[in-house]
């Protein structure tokens, strides 16, 4: 499913959001300040964030983000209506805006918006094989595969952003979590799994390719 951060210092901003997004069946992250947002961003697809925030200002992460080359679409929540901090905003690098007070179908429907121009689909489909992220199910040639949750996470991460390529450090902080405690070689022995229950090879992969140096890549149809 995608993942959506949403960093607010009202609790009750972040509980009916929430409540939002995970009946649009995504994964919900969340975050009371800068400080906690700085470690979960690399985690989110999508992240929405309050432009006033103890730790960091919504503008200092958008900021901090772009410089460490993430690339998810951001959405900020703000008090200020003001054209020139629109502005001020959008040159730092935000995608979008919602003028507090907002309705949560609104900003849903924008997070919905910034998922789909990023590719990020409910039901995915490279040759033979498909990803049902809402049904969470994989199949190949319309057979069912067996796989982990652990699996179909990896699966889902890689498939969603196919072309792009991942390093063991990022794909352990996107699957796995901050705080697990393994090594990057984790990674590559769930992709070995995963590749044998594809019917995939290292050497012709149809669907799982290594970037030498780097990680791993999702081949493009």
């Amino acid at each position: 499913m995608p993942t959506v951060l949403i960093v607010d210092d009202d609790p009750a901003i972040l509980e009916i959001l929430g409540a939002y997004l995970r009946a649009d069946k995504q994964t919900v992250l969340e975050a009371g300040d800068g400080t906690a947002a700085r470690l979960l961003l690399p985690r989110a697809d999508v992240a929405v964030l309050d432009w006033m925030l103890p730790g960091a200002s919504g503008v200092e992460l958008t900021q901090e983000a772009r410089a460490a080359g993430l690339t998810l679409p951001i959405l900020m929540l703000t008090a200020r209506g003001e054209e020139e901090d629109k502005l001020h905003g959008l040159d730092f690098g935000v995608d979008d805006y919602v003028v507090k007070p907002f309705s949560p179908r609104e900003v849903a429907a924008r997070v919905r918006a910034l998922l789909r121009r990023i590719g990020v689909q409910d039901d995915i489909r490279i040759g033979d094989l498909r990803v049902d992220l809402r049904g969470h199910q994989v199949t190949i040639q319309g057979e069912p595969l067996d796989l982990s949750k652990l699996e179909f996470t990896l699966l889902s991460a890689l498939a969603q952003h196919a072309g792009m390529a991942w390093s063991r450090e990022r794909l352990l902080e996107r699957v796995w979590g901050l705080d697990f405690p393994g090594t990057e070689r984790v990674v590559d022995v769930h992709i070995t799994n995963l590749r044998k229950k594809l019917g995939d090879t290292s050497d012709t992969p149809r669907y799982i390719e290594t970037v030498r140096g780097v990680g791993y890549r999702f081949r493009e149809a």
